[in-house]
């Protein structure tokens, strides 16, 4: 008898793509995509007007959209659904970000004192900046972070997502934070 873990796997390896891979793959992954929405929400402090359940079907929205692509197996989708979550929320902060600045409006001088704090917002964004920037760097520290941070996996499913030793995610795991802890804190230097 198949476990949940390896039922996915074989549903996603077996067939590239297709309406009854989803119908079939959904409710075996639901809870684990839910609680990796909860997770990055909870990351945000900001008072999101999404919620887990918001962020799983617009994740799922964009990996229908994306059929043409082949998963190796659980933690493959695992790394990809996390990355679709990534790109939901920086869209969505971008988009607040947008608005709070006033869009298309005409823009109206404030005094230094009106202004409010800056809300929690500008840290995904300036996240999403900082591992674009990684990226350039080194692409593979970017996806450690994605499944890491972004899709709550562990170690072992972080190596076999990226076919690398776990060792070797632990050494990418440290020094992404590392990079990314100096480029949010103004102390990059090349």
């Amino acid at each position: 008898m198949f476990s949940a873990r390896d039922q996915v796997t074989a549903i996603l390896v077996g067939r590239a793509s297709g309406s009854t891979v989803w119908e079939e793959l959904l409710p075996l992954v639901y809870e684990d995509l839910r609680r990796i929405a909860q997770r990055q929400l909870n990351r945000d402090r900001s008072g999101h007007t999404l919620n887990p359940t918001d962020l799983v079907h617009e994740c799922y929205l964009n990996l229908v959209n994306g059929t043409r692509c082949t998963w190796n197996d659980r933690a493959h989708f695992f790394a990809v659904a996390a990355r679709a979550m990534r790109n939901v929320l920086i869209d969505y902060a971008r988009r607040r970000n947008a608005q709070k600045r006033g869009g298309k409006r005409h823009r109206i001088p404030l005094e230094s004192r009106m202004i409010a704090e800056e809300e929690p917002l500008a840290d995904l964004l300036a996240l999403d900046t900082a591992l674009d920037m990684l990226g350039k760097r080194d692409p593979r520290l970017v996806q450690v972070v994605e499944c890491r941070f972004f899709g709550g996996l562990t170690v072992e499913e972080t190596a076999a997502a990226l076919d690398v030793s776990p060792r070797t995610v632990h050494r990418d795991w440290t020094r992404a934070k590392a990079y990314l802890y100096q480029m949010l804190h103004g102390s990059a230097s090349d």
